[in-house]
């Protein structure tokens, strides 16, 4: 669903600034209004939630670390014997910024007013996920709530784990393109322009790759603008496009086709699935509920597309693993461990265990493409710094060969 930002008041007359998550602006609007707050204004996000640098770098109340330790707090208080509104009430305290502490506060009051913790989460419109509000739910009704929540802070963990991994397996890179960009930029913006002025005050014959490095140079200097321009551009084309539902799962459907790619994005996006998919099978969760809420976590729109589908033909009598293979995108080995754990009667430790076996797999995958890619990309940048340097001094060293 499209991410929209609110501002509204609530009963103590403060100005609360959000996200929320919703079919329309007028759902937040209503929603607003259930919680008892009078909405200022509701617009879109751009970019929605589908957008991955928002989601992968946004920041929300109750966002990665801080809903851990939250949950891990909540989970040992309770378990420790605290009433439900006595814990939230030690918890208010915890959190540093007003809108955390804000949002505890609406859900003990909310749960001292006689609603259950789950519907106090799910009231945060935006702020907890449906996985979690679900797991929550499926907790009270077995009476275990302090067990589900370790087993949602050990889910929270792990999930944060990877996408750890994730991160940081791209951060290198992506700095090392930064700065030699830059220092390609004013190399050519810069440098070789110098000696396309030396050499034509010079008057020499240059030979070919010379003329077209000093060529470059010289339109980097005096049309960078439309040089930045060519590159922005088809960036912002993308964007828009990957946007639109059909272009975003024909890119998706041909990123899990590339031959080093494709199978790494497969597992990331398999360990999460099972992840997901066996803790809310370990907590009680029916099986279609479960898939219809894992589906979320996943980024990939071919891949939730195969999940749908599945879910449909569980619903028919299909086991899950025939299911999810019918479109075979999924890693065989997931689907072999999934079809083992049915036929053996232990789909949720299967699946958890599928999710340990994938999440070592990922790992071990991210370690070899980066120790690969960081000096692949050094060579080729440092190639391409070598022939420009190289292509400015050749004319001068022959003819300082020629004068001497």
């Amino acid at each position: 669903m499209p991410l929209y930002r609110y501002k509204a008041l609530n009963s103590r007359g403060e100005l609360l600034d959000g996200r929320m998550e919703a079919r329309s602006d007028g759902e937040v609007v209503a929603r607003l209004q259930e919680q008892g707050h009078l909405p200022v204004e509701a617009w879109p996000v751009a970019g929605g939630a589908g957008h991955a640098l928002g989601t992968l770098f946004k920041s929300t109340p109750f966002g990665g670390a801080q809903l851990l330790q939250f949950t891990q707090q909540l989970a040992t208080l309770i378990g420790a014997g605290q009433p439900l509104d006595r814990a939230l009430g030690i918890l208010l305290e915890s959190p540093e910024d007003e809108a955390s502490r804000r949002v505890i506060a609406e859900v003990r009051d909310a749960v001292r007013g006689g609603a259950s913790l789950s519907t106090a989460l799910e009231r945060q419109y935006g702020v907890f996920s449906r996985l979690y509000v679900s797991m929550v739910r499926a907790g009270e009704a077995g009476g275990s709530l302090d067990a589900t929540l370790q087993r949602l802070a050990d889910y929270l963990e792990r999930s944060r784990a990877l996408r750890g991994r994730v991160i940081n397996a791209l951060i290198y890179p992506a700095i090392l393109l930064l700065v030699v960009g830059l220092a390609l930029g004013f190399l050519l913006g810069n440098v070789v322009p110098q000696f396309a002025n030396m050499y034509e005050s010079l008057d020499v014959a240059l030979p070919w790759f010379t003329r077209g490095v000093l060529a470059v140079g010289l339109f980097v200097r005096d049309w960078w603008w439309l040089a930045l321009g060519a590159v922005l551009l088809p960036v912002l084309w993308f964007e828009r496009r990957r946007r639109e539902q059909a272009f975003r799962l024909r890119l998706d459907a041909w990123l899990l086709r590339l031959r080093f790619v494709g199978p790494l994005l497969a597992r990331i996006e398999t360990a999460r699935l099972v992840r997901t998919l066996g803790t809310l099978l370990k907590n009680g969760v029916p099986l279609l509920a479960a898939l219809g809420i894992a589906r979320n976590v996943l980024g990939n729109r071919a891949l939730i597309a195969d999940v749908d589908a599945a879910a449909e033909d569980v619903r028919n009598g299909h086991g899950v693993a025939t299911s999810l293979g019918k479109g075979k995108r999924f890693p065989r080995l997931a689907l072999q461990m999934i079809q083992v754990g049915e036929e053996s009667g232990a789909l949720d430790a299967m699946l958890l265990r599928t999710a340990d076996t994938f999440e070592q797999e990922t790992a071990l995958a991210l370690d070899r493409m980066l120790a690969a890619l960081v000096p692949v990309v050094t060579l080729v940048l440092a190639a391409v710094v070598g022939i420009i340097i190289v292509s400015v001094l050749v004319p001068l060293y022959d003819l300082t060969e020629a004068i001497g």
